[in-house]
């Protein structure tokens, strides 16, 4: 099947996964073990990694069906409301009598959280959800870990079989089996999940050349995966691509900003990594792109409804 590109038109992202209810309360502090602190606000915003991410792609542009799975509850039609009114196909998104997923949120003062996620109807999605006819003509399937592993196995080679670079965000880390990560053209990791991933390996710090990344590329490649996102929280990102002799090790620029609430701000990166992906951007390109979008998600509370639009990051650029 054929993975080319119409020329200025955008394919097609297909995001499956998980839709959650954000409770979130704001506090000076987080906790420790054993204690309990006074709030100075509290929310309920949509969220959910896979439905941040399709939101994120949506804003910015990008054609996107979003499969997943939310219960016949107030929750579940405040994500189906706030992933359709960011342009997302949402009709491949089951009611099912499990209640909506949610994910507690502890927010302090610095914009630094702590997250607490409950299944509910992500538990339902199955692998039998993964119709492989929703992903013809797709060019990215954007993938995490909050649904059954293999829920996402099957979508992974749903996307690759139909051409599609899949994207795979290794969160809430766990390990994943060779034949997902054979499938795997992008994986999106952490500088902490990225050690996990290939054994203990110790991520240089955030000002060492780009030299140094060498071993981790080397590592991932002998994993099978040629195209790696490492995201360094405020010191920026590293794209890791075994197939460029010349740049296997490229440092993307922090934006800088006033952080408010780096809530979601990673399924922000991961979105717009997704929809620059499927607008024809490079690798490179497409995340210093994102460093810009997750950047301006942090200036703003809550996750969904602080994403930026594409004028938004065309601004800043």
């Amino acid at each position: 099947m054929s993975s080319q590109k119409t020329p200025g038109t955008p394919r097609r992202i297909v995001v499956a996964g998980s839709l959650n209810a954000d409770l979130t309360i704001y506090c000076e502090r987080l906790p420790l073990p054993g204690e309990t602190l006074h709030g100075s606000g509290f929310a309920v915003n949509p969220g959910g990694k896979s439905a941040n991410q399709a939101v994120a792609a949506g804003r910015l542009d990008g054609n996107v069906t979003l499969i997943g799975a939310v219960g016949n509850d107030p929750n579940g039609d405040m994500l189906l409301a706030s992933t359709a009114g960011a342009g997302v196909d949402v009709s491949h998104v089951r009611r099912v009598e499990e209640p909506t997923g949610v994910a507690v949120i502890s927010v302090e003062d610095s914009g630094e959280n702590s997250i607490i996620i409950s299944a509910g109807a992500n538990g339902t999605l199955t692998a039998n959800a993964i119709d492989p006819a929703l992903f013809e003509g797709a060019g990215v399937v954007c993938l995490c870990l909050e649904v059954p592993a293999e829920t996402v196995l099957a979508a992974a080679q749903a996307g690759h079989d139909a051409g599609a670079t899949v994207l795979l965000n290794l969160s809430p880390y766990a390990p994943i089996t060779d034949k997902l990560a054979r499938l795997t053209g992008v994986l999106l990791v952490n500088s902490h999940e990225a050690s996990q991933f290939l054994g203990g390996l110790a991520m240089p710090p955030s000002d060492a050349p780009a030299s140094d990344w060498l071993a981790a590329v080397e590592q991932f490649a002998g994993r099978g995966l040629a195209k790696v996102l490492v995201t360094l929280g405020p010191a920026g990102s590293m794209v890791l691509d075994s197939t460029n002799a010349d740049e296997p090790a490229v440092w993307i620029a922090p934006t800088k900003v006033n952080a408010v609430d780096t809530t979601g701000a990673g399924d922000a990166f991961t979105g717009s990594i997704a929809a620059r992906l499927a607008a024809g951007d490079s690798l490179v390109e497409a995340a210093r792109y994102a460093s810009v979008a997750a950047a301006l998600a942090t200036t703003k509370k809550g996750t969904q409804a602080a994403y930026p639009s594409a004028v938004d990051v065309a601004a800043l650029l």
